[in-house]
């Protein structure tokens, strides 16, 4: 089977890739990949190849594809829905102030796309110290304790799942981890991780007249229509 119409084999996986995590609700790059990969080569004429790991497009392929296919799908409504995602990050962190709350992931960087949840990082020495904080704002929340493999070792994590129009997802990490910023998996550099006051500027930025009217009198353009659809589905 030729690939040259996609751009090679290893654009046309990724370009699957990103349909699967687009609409599947696969949320890791190694497993779209890998399922984009099988998916292609069984299709009629390529049951007998198979796909060696040059093949694989790179995490950074695979989001930008994913990108490319957000911005076509969801137009305009994608920077609407980015600001009001930012705008509720922002409220969450001004409520979790004394855990020195940093937003991370799609939304700080605006790569937001359909399934996106809002990501904060908060620091305590106490992880209890935070659910009580939750508890006592009156947040719906779930705690959720995972231990995964990193750099070779078992480490334990803390979450702390609110449900909300955009779901916000809750990290928690010893204060001295504060200074340290994570790699991202998907190009090995530092991750993004915004404080609230640099938040606050990026929105400014970025979305001026949206900030204007929020300021004047607490609008939030785009909300609207994500309350409507949580009322529809309910």
């Amino acid at each position: 089977m030729s690939w040259e119409r996609y751009g090679g084999l290893r654009a046309a996986i990724a370009q699957l890739a990103a349909q699967i995590m687009y609409g599947e609700g696969v949320k890791q790059y190694f497993t779209a990949k890998r399922i984009a990969a099988k998916r292609l080569l069984g299709q009629t004429g390529a049951r007998g190849l198979r796909y060696r790991p040059r093949d694989l497009p790179s995490n950074g392929e695979i989001k930008e594809a994913l990108l490319t296919l957000a911005e076509e799908i969801e137009g305009e409504a994608r920077t609407r829905k980015l600001f009001a995602m930012r705008i509720e990050a922002l409220e969450a962190m001004q409520e979790l102030e004394p855990f020195f709350p940093r937003l991370i992931g799609s939304v700080a960087t605006g790569h937001v796309r359909s399934g996106s949840d809002i990501d904060l990082h908060v620091f305590a020495h106490d992880e209890e110290d935070v659910v009580t904080h939750v508890r006592t704002l009156g947040w719906t929340h779930d705690v959720q304790r995972v231990s995964i493999m990193k750099h070779g070792r078992a480490m334990d994590f803390t979450h702390i799942l609110v449900p909300d129009v955009f779901p916000i997802e809750l990290t928690v990490y010893a204060p001295r981890e504060l200074g340290i910023r994570p790699r991202s998996s998907t190009d090995g550099k530092p991750i993004t991780r915004l404080k609230s006051s640099v938040l606050r500027t990026l929105i400014a930025r970025e979305h001026p007249d949206e900030w204007t009217r929020y300021l004047a009198d607490g609008e939030v353009p785009g909300l609207e229509e994500y309350l409507d659809l949580e009322d529809e589905e309910s």
